[in-house]
């Protein structure tokens, strides 16, 4: 998706969804524990079917390819899914008998909730144990393992993860007219100022899929201290801190000084905001890592083509530190979660060849390398790093060192992005978002309000 980062359907405005006990009742039937049959079918060869909000297209055709190579008789469908229709299409599909074989699942109460639809898994220590030995888990980040397990059921297998935190620029525009990109606060308000005398616009982001706001606000708050918006989740401060009022208070000031696009309140940073940045009419954007795949001819190409442009030109995507905003010194913070899991059906007719397949891509040595190679998502397997000799960057020699640093930073990270938040939170500091935004509340009323409503949420 995005590239690759999932988005909390239920946070969205208007798409509260509720999940009911009748539909949590009928998923749960699906399969059955005692019926479970990890065997079904032949684990070399059959034809089998996934379905996913993520990756995109071009991305998962060249996971199949690899796979292929190895398992040439297993055929693979994939199906991708618009992210906000995902939970609509699956919940039906996994209680009938005509699901896919292999679906995305995603760590917390995201989209596509592992804590949803693991029921309708089939549990994968086995294969994974048969795959990687009786050590697998220091094979394999972490966060990967504990986030998609549940019930003491490893229900789906980590492709890699996803890391938010940095900006990522369009420099080939920063170099033509002859700017460079905003380290600090002031710096940002005068590259915007530039850009706009060019007709570009300077930072675009999709504040109406308030998603990316916490994304943004996250950066804000680590930049004024580092660990205060971790620590609130973990309900260890309170959201009334001043680091978050303060962060509240910057994330104002962006619209307030043209950093933010005019009318960014009405702007889905799917597709909206992304289309405007991949054609060229934006020079910055707020994405994480999944953007990397960008960096390359292939991705690039498609990408800007997907955007609406009709003779799409590669161009140098960065990533930078988000600007220190608040003047402390506090740059390069990064945070993130497990990407999705790929899970396999209980009810599929073909469980062994479902099964060989998310094995694959999620613990061997081919099939992480080609999703290091995709750079889609940073691999699950500690062991891979992506091969830059086999990658067709845009602009080598500039993003290549970029890519490496961001890699390697968020190697170190262990503060979480969406995994650890409710759904109900979620929304809680959507609306404290645009809100201050839209100047409906000032960032003390926002914070007291997202306050009261995080101490009603068990």
């Amino acid at each position: 998706m995005l590239g690759s980062s999932r988005i909390w359907k239920r946070r969205l405005p208007g798409a509260a969804a509720v999940f009911t006990a009748a539909a949590l009742a009928l998923a749960g039937c699906a399969g059955g524990g005692t019926t479970e049959t990890t065997d079904k079918g032949s684990a070399d060869s059959g034809s089998i079917t996934w379905w996913g909000w993520t990756p995109d297209a071009a991305p998962a055709e060249a996971y199949i390819k690899a796979f292929n190579k190895v398992y040439p008789n297993i055929k693979v469908t994939y199906k991708k899914l618009t992210i906000d229709g995902y939970d609509a299409a699956i919940r039906p599909a996994l209680a009938s008998s005509v699901g896919p074989d292999v679906f995305d699942v995603a760590p917390g109460a995201a989209n596509g909730s592992v804590e949803i639809y693991g029921v309708n898994a089939v549990d994968l220590t086995p294969a994974v144990q048969k795959a990687l030995g009786a050590d697998w888990k220091s094979k394999l980040a972490p966060i990967g393992v504990s986030s998609l397990t549940t019930d003491g059921k490893l229900a789906a297998f980590s492709v890699g993860s996803n890391f938010a935190g940095p900006v990522w620029v369009n420099q080939d525009l920063f170099d033509k007219y002859g700017l460079k990109p905003p380290t600090n606060y002031d710096e940002w308000k005068q590259v915007c100022a530039a850009f706009k005398t060019h007709d570009i616009k300077c930072f675009v982001q999709g504040a109406a899929q308030t998603a990316f706001n916490e994304d943004t606000l996250q950066a804000i708050s680590n930049n004024v201290k580092p660990g205060v918006w971790a620590q609130a989740l973990d309900k260890k401060v309170p959201w009334t801190d001043p680091t978050i009022v303060k962060a509240l208070t910057i994330w104002k000031g962006l619209f307030d000084d043209g950093i933010m696009q005019e009318g960014a309140l009405g702007t889905q940073q799917y597709p909206d905001a992304n289309n405007e940045f991949m054609s060229g009419k934006a020079a910055m954007v707020m994405m994480g890592t999944w953007y990397m795949q960008y960096s390359t001819v292939d991705g690039s190409t498609a990408a800007i083509s997907g955007a609406g442009v009709g003779d799409p030109k590669p161009f140098t995507q960065l990533p930078i530190a988000f600007p220190d905003v608040a003047g402390t010194g506090n740059v390069g913070s990064l945070y993130g979660d497990a990407d999705f899991g790929l899970a396999v059906n209980k009810k599929s007719k073909s469980i062994a060849a479902a099964t060989t397949f998310a094995t694959w891509l999620g613990t061997s040595e081919a099939g992480q390398q080609a999703v290091a190679d995709i750079l889609n998502d940073i691999p699950a397997l500690t062991s891979v790093q992506p091969d830059w000799n086999s990658i067709k960057l845009v602009n080598p020699a500039v993003q290549q060192p970029a890519l490496e640093k961001l890699i390697s930073d968020a190697g170190k990270s262990s503060e979480p992005r969406l995994a650890t938040v409710s759904a109900d939170l979620q929304t809680a500091i959507g609306v404290a978002s645009t809100t201050v935004a839209a100047r409906q509340a000032t960032p003390e009323q926002a914070a007291a309000t997202l306050q009261s409503t995080a101490e009603k949420i068990k």
